[in-house]
């Protein structure tokens, strides 16, 4: 019998780390080599490493949550036959991105890198990941404009090898700090984002409070769920709050917490969409094309955009610059067994509403199945979310961060409308628009939300728009 120690293999591009967010074996279970055997989620992407050779799970040395470095031994494996040296782990090759199908403009640097497949792109290193409690980073400059002398570390402190998760290295990065000089407050003196935050704005660390800014509220330390009763503990069920839906808390709370919401909610008289929707479908069907309205919605919020340029911006406060987008990517939000994913509908306004109906299906059931490429999951500029059926009458949408403006699409209901001098029962559907109001002024994001309804209240003015 031989003992096989099996280490967490370079994933290449930076990544030095990851999290474990799934066994899929247990000690005693046998595997044979190839087997899924254990989902890591670095800040790359979420891989799933199958069992490098077949035997007996002997022991797991890192727990669901754990982070593990790379070169770390993850499982140790039982072999028959003799003791044989483990050789060093091979690097993962990462997929390659399909190639760029538009010559139009991307982002500037710095804006795009995906960080998994959730969340649409979740991207620390996106405009705004410089903001630490409510004002941004800049760059500190002598008085000839050249970048100052770095400061000193507060405490004297230096590690040679810092712990830090990959999002807690990628906001490093991303505000040029240096992890070696920051005083560690995590557990098992790990490096957290909170200590990269304070470090970076000048701020001692969480081991001496952060004195709270003037009209900000300082954050709460984590909340305890208090024990039940005996009885009461007997019927929880926890498990660790890790992988996707950990990475989908995080953006909602950055978005949340950096953006200044504020929510437009008016009616749309739907019913010459329908109208117009009842005459096309079996064209779309002939040509294989399921067509629901949101491509119309889609295309709406196209032509609004064209207009409003400000709501397909974003903003850059590493830089402290308002970048205007010139290309037109929008945000499908999907549910997925997962959590809410956001594939993205590249160059829509250059698409057919059957062109956009095709690309929205594929891109669904993309998202469902979880075999989209990260390409496919990042760069939007502007988010459409859809509940169908189950709408409701209105709600606040979170912006898709750093993105300025989300629409929300509710269910249709039959209601009276006034048409000319008559009160009629028409088809009405409710729009929620939430807007970063730091960017957006609350008329400018009414006069985008009313020609989003006149684009879907008459709709044939939507092919003068098709190029």
């Amino acid at each position: 019998m031989s003992i096989f120690e099996f280490r967490l293999p370079d994933i290449g591009e930076g990544v030095t780390e990851g999290e474990v967010v799934e066994w899929h074996v247990a000690p005693g279970d046998q595997v044979a080599e190839d087997d899924p055997m254990v989902e890591v989620m670095t800040d790359k992407a979420t891989v799933t490493i199958g069992a490098p050779r077949t035997g007996t799970i002997s022991a797991l040395r890192c727990e669901v949550g754990g982070i593990a470095q790379v070169g770390e031994v993850l499982v140790v494996i039982e072999q028959a036959g003799p003791a044989s040296e483990a050789p060093p782990p091979r690097p993962v090759a990462p997929a390659a991105p399909s190639p760029a199908t538009s010559p139009r403009p991307r982002p500037p640097a710095g804006q795009g890198g995906p960080a998994a497949t959730a969340v649409g792109d979740i991207r620390e290193g996106l405009p705004g990941s410089s903001y630490f409690r409510g004002r941004p980073t800049m760059p500190a400059t002598g008085g000839n404009g050249a970048s100052a002398e770095a400061p000193a570390p507060p405490s004297g402190h230096l590690d040679a090898k810092p712990l830090a998760t990959p999002a807690t290295r990628k906001l490093a990065r991303d505000l040029d700090v240096d992890l070696r000089q920051i005083r560690p407050s995590g557990k098992g003196g790990r490096v957290t984002v909170e200590d990269v935050r304070g470090f970076a704005a000048g701020a001692p660390t969480r081991q001496a409070p952060i004195p709270a800014q003037a009209g900000v509220p300082s954050r709460a330390a984590p909340v305890a769920v208090a024990p039940g009763s005996e009885e009461e503990r007997a019927l929880e069920d926890r498990r660790p709050f890790v992988g996707i839906r950990r990475k989908i808390a995080a953006r909602m709370q950055t978005a949340k917490n950096t953006a200044a919401h504020f929510t437009f909610v008016e009616e749309c008289d739907v019913g010459r969409l329908i109208e117009l929707r009842g005459r096309m479908r079996p064209a779309a069907e002939e040509a294989g094309v399921r067509l629901s309205y949101l491509p119309f919605v889609v295309k709406a919020v196209v032509a609004a955009l064209k207009k409003h340029a400000i709501l397909n911006s974003a903003l850059d406060e590493s830089t402290n610059e308002l970048v205007h987008r010139r290309y037109y990517h929008v945000g499908i939000a999907a549910a997925t067994d997962q959590g809410l994913m956001v594939p993205v509908l590249r160059d829509a306004d250059r698409m057919s509403i059957l062109d956009v109906a095709r690309e929205i299906d594929r891109l669904g059931d993309g998202a469902r199945a979880g075999t989209l490429e990260p390409h496919e999951l990042s760069g939007s500029t502007f988010t459409i979310t859809s509940l169908g059926r189950q709408g409701g009458l209105f709600a606040t949408p979170i912006l898709n961060f750093p993105e300025v403006g989300i629409l929300g699409v509710h269910q249709m209901k039959r209601k009276p409308v006034v048409r000319g001098e008559e009160i009629v029962i028409g088809d009405v559907m409710l729009l929620s628009l939430s807007f970063d109001h730091r960017i957006v002024d609350g008329h400018v994001g009414a006069a985008f939300a009313y020609d989003i309804i006149a684009n879907l209240e008459n709709p044939e003015r939507l092919f003068l728009e098709m190029v």
